[in-house]
């Protein structure tokens, strides 16, 4: 087997793929991002972790002949990680049953590789990435990627990061296979959700080289500033001026004149003040990392937060408390569980079993909350039909 590379260890591109919905935006960030840290997070520590343990899986089951002493072995040394839950076997598990529908239906033998690093710099400068399994069956190309995330649903409609990791297989592959369709797939067991797209080979080079010239004006670092969603994971998120400058909404309040405002302003306020309390919340973040290394920032400083009170040793504490007196059952809350919670405890089948077939669980409807237009939710409204009030 080939000597083992750790998620954590593996090369970037300036023009990453997993940065294209953001870098083709916003073309200058990616120039801008260079002079940040990449700090990373728990969260992707957790996600590399479990992405580790996904490749291990793969690769026994379709690429590399592994003993099971072998596998037991890796696996082992996985799960000593201190960021390793057991819940971490079961997604992955989601992750390789989805690819082994795919190749189980096949007539012919696929062909298999597993974090495969593509070459992108046919359409984006430099640029390369690691797609996490791709498979080629008849005239069908399937790029597929695991992501353990549990904070937003991502799509794989229309997904750049996707299309890029598919251009790079076709830009490889298409000599030796007659690819004609590409399936996307983003698989995300912890939210339940697997999103697929579909596109032509003929669809997917004409966005390849539609997208030519605003990869070379983001490689150059040439072009506008444009903030958006997209802003979410960019590292200048917190001190970039365009990004601040958006945030006018309450300075257009001085030039209205009505003294209230009409529907059509509150949707156009909304649309500008959506992301101001994750902004807020980066500017936090960044003015505390900066006041910690005794840089100044105007107007504010590092303080120590408020603490909190531990028992230095449970059991004790509590013998203590009985022997003089104490009911054990002040000790205690006795809570069910919800039914989310539960639901991970049992496992989806069992839960749907006894529980939903059963018809002892029911799902009430959520409250409204307000979204933006292009939100694939269906509209509801409180309003009542003339007609029916009629009656």
């Amino acid at each position: 087997m080939p000597k083992e590379i750790k998620h954590s260890d593996r090369a970037h591109a300036l023009l990453s793929a997993s940065g294209a919905n953001r870098w083709l935006a916003c073309t200058p960030s990616a120039r801008l991002e260079e002079q940040f840290e990449d700090k990373g997070s728990t969260y992707a520590a957790e996600g590399t972790l479990a992405h580790e343990i996904a490749e291990l899986k793969l690769r026994k089951y379709y690429t590399e002949p592994m003993a099971q002493s072998t596998f037991t072995r890796r696996l082992n040394k996985m799960k000593k990680h201190e960021l390793y839950q057991d819940e971490m076997l079961k997604h992955t598990d989601t992750y390789l049953d989805y690819l082994k529908e795919i190749t189980l239906g096949m007539g012919l033998t696929p062909y298999v590789a597993v974090e495969k690093r593509l070459d992108l710099s046919r359409y984006v400068p430099e640029s390369f990435g690691t797609v996490d399994c791709l498979i080629i069956g008849g005239d069908t190309l399937y790029v597929t990627d695991f992501k353990y995330g549990k904070g937003v649903a991502v799509s794989a409609e229309d997904n750049p990061q996707m299309k890029l990791y598919a251009l790079g297989a076709y830009s490889e592959y298409s000599f030796l296979y007659p690819i004609k369709t590409i399936k996307l797939a983003i698989i995300q067991p912890r939210l339940d959700n697997i999103s697929e797209f579909d596109l032509s080979a003929e669809e997917l080079t004409a966005w390849g080289e539609e997208i030519k010239p605003i990869a070379q004006k983001a490689f150059s670092g040439e072009g506008d500033f444009v903030p958006g969603e997209h802003c979410k994971f960019c590292k200048a998120k917190a001190v970039c001026r365009a990004r601040a400058e958006q945030f006018t909404a309450l300075d257009d309040f001085k030039n209205l004149k009505p003294p209230l405002i009409t529907n059509e302003e509150v949707g156009e306020f909304l649309g500008k003040g959506q992301h101001i309390e994750s902004w807020i919340k980066a500017l936090k973040d960044y003015a505390l990392s900066e006041s910690l290394k005794g840089n100044e920032i105007k107007g504010w400083k590092a303080v120590e937060g408020r603490g909190s009170r531990n028992y230095v040793d449970l059991d004790k504490a509590f013998a203590h408390l009985k022997e003089n007196g104490i009911d054990e059952a002040v000790l205690y809350d006795r809570v069910p569980l919800t039914v989310p919670k539960l639901e991970k405890e049992l496992g989806k089948k069992q839960y749907r079993e006894l529980l939903e077939e059963s018809k002892l669980v029911e799902k009430t409807p959520g409250k409204p909350t307000l979204a933006p237009a292009g939100d694939k939710r269906k509209a509801v409204t409180n309003a009542v039909d003339p007609a029916e009030d009629f009656k």
